[in-house]
């Protein structure tokens, strides 16, 4: 931020009350101002003379006679609700003043002069929906300040991955996919430290077509990246520890429509996502964007801000939390004038619209599946007699490798006896263990066991009932 206030906020927090933030931000805020004290000081010893730069000036003239003919028509086309109908409308009359305005195509100066009216013209736009939100409090879809677009939510709608969900908010819509892997599948992270892991991780993809473009599918914009890292750690502190639950988490949303705040969606999406997979999260977490309009002194704090809003607004401030408090926040400010009692009154409008969100998720889905999905990996851990590591692992090696092939699965075997199995499905997991239990379990009078006849005899049968171990099943028995 500046001397006079805070700009931008980048932030993860463990389920932080609304106040507790603020003071951080007041905290954080003295500081900015001893750094911007030493650049003062830095400019008076070393510093030069500031260039005049002048910006783009609106040509009074050609404002004033686009106000009187094309004004109406605006004010009427940036009222339509639906967002590609107004698009259309307003577009339609920015090509007729253009048209009408720019003069003679063949003139020399017809290039310089279109410039001038297409400036005159977005101011214009701007002027016309600003002074409407903040003065007249009309938003362009009709909502009141506090309004929440209509929610739509559903989870469980792809049959084949482990967990999935469509969070639809008005003209947003996230589509998240949940996936588990074995620790095996952390994400290694190359840094210049010692080596780090991650066992979960979001992606964030925003096609051209969730715009009503026509574009290349390529690597990830820095604006993926930065929607994905947001949702990512506002999932973080509800996820559980990789002790209680050791599984690689991998969530992807796909945005499949925006008109605002999809980082947000992306939010409510994965959290959905995650408890139809069986995550045991210890909250479900929703987010929101809150928006700003300041007109003199008029402004009016906006709740789920839309495409336009955020475009023409002065603030985009994301909050992303639990009912208990805040778990990650992101706040963009494009005017100097926004004081503590506007972040109080965003957080609060903030925390009401969370507080609904959350209330319908709940309708949707109330707290994590009790049973993973049948295809996901199932990762099962048994004791055993460390005298009996050598009859699982085999000579050279043969035994586990060849349980391995016939489970199709892995098996990780330490020091103490502790064995880890990693199967691709439940029933192959089961059926694992229960073979190295059968395999390392000590005989008992009274155990039943399905083995295989190793000879026969005049007097019984001889059955491996397990590796090195055989019993007799006398004839009078059979």
């Amino acid at each position: 931020g500046t001397e006079e206030a805070i700009l931008m906020v980048e932030a993860g927090a463990n389920e932080i009350a609304e106040a507790e933030v603020l003071d951080a931000l007041d905290i954080a805020h003295a500081a900015i101002k001893e750094i911007c004290q030493a650049q003062h000081e830095l400019r008076r010893q070393a510093g030069k003379e500031k260039d005049e730069v002048v910006a783009p000036q609106v040509d009074e003239g050609i404002a004033a006679e686009l106000s009187d003919r094309f004004g109406a028509a605006l004010d009427e086309a940036t009222q339509v609700v639906d967002k590609l109908e107004r698009q259309d409308a307003t577009k339609r009359v920015e090509e007729e003043a253009l048209e009408a305005l720019s003069g003679d195509p063949e003139a020399e100066a017809h290039a310089e002069r279109r410039a001038a009216v297409q400036l005159a013209f977005d101011k214009l736009e701007k002027d016309i929906i600003r002074r409407r939100i903040a003065v007249e409090k009309k938003r362009p879809d009709g909502r009141a300040a506090e309004e929440i677009r209509d929610i739509w939510i559903e989870v469980g709608v792809a049959p084949r991955t482990h967990g999935s969900a469509i969070f639809t908010r008005g003209q947003t819509q996230a589509f998240s996919v949940a996936a588990l892997g074995t620790t095996r599948e952390e994400m290694r992270l190359d840094t210049l430290g010692l080596q780090e892991a991650k066992h979960y991780f979001h992606h964030y993809n925003f096609p051209p077509f969730s715009v009503g473009e026509a574009g290349f599918m390529r690597g990830p914009k820095r604006r993926d990246i930065g929607h994905g890292a947001l949702a990512e750690r506002a999932l973080v502190p509800v996820l559980p520890s990789l002790d209680d639950f050791p599984y690689t988490i991998r969530v992807v949303s796909d945005i499949l429509e925006s008109n605002g705040s999809s980082s947000m969606a992306s939010v409510c999406g994965s959290s959905l996502s995650l408890m139809d997979a069986g995550v045991p999260l210890k909250a479900p977490v929703a987010g929101v964007a809150m928006g700003l309009i300041k007109e003199g002194d008029d402004y009016i704090v906006l709740t789920d801000i839309a495409g336009v809003e955020d475009h023409l607004g002065d603030m985009d401030f994301k909050v992303a939390g639990t009912s208990e408090g805040i778990t990650a926040l992101q706040m963009d400010i494009k005017i100097t004038g926004v004081t503590f009692d506007i972040l109080r009154d965003a957080l609060s409008q903030a925390r009401d619209a969370r507080m609904t969100i959350l209330g319908k998720m709940d309708e949707a889905i109330s707290e994590p599946r009790s049973e993973l999905s049948q295809y996901a990996p199932r990762i099962s851990a048994i004791q055993i007699d460390t005298e009996k590591i050598g009859a699982v692992i085999g000579k050279g090696g043969e035994t586990i490798r060849a349980l391995c092939e016939e489970f199709d699965a892995q098996i990780d075997i330490e020091d103490d006896g502790t064995v880890r199995i990693y199967a691709q499905t439940g029933e192959q997991g089961d059926a694992l263990v229960d073979r190295i239990r059968s395999m390392t379990k000590e005989v008992e009078v009274g155990d039943e066991f399905t083995g295989k006849v190793v000879k026969t005899t005049t007097f019984g049968a001889f059955i491996e009932l397990a590796k090195g171990t055989d019993g007799l099943l006398h004839i009078s028995n059979i």
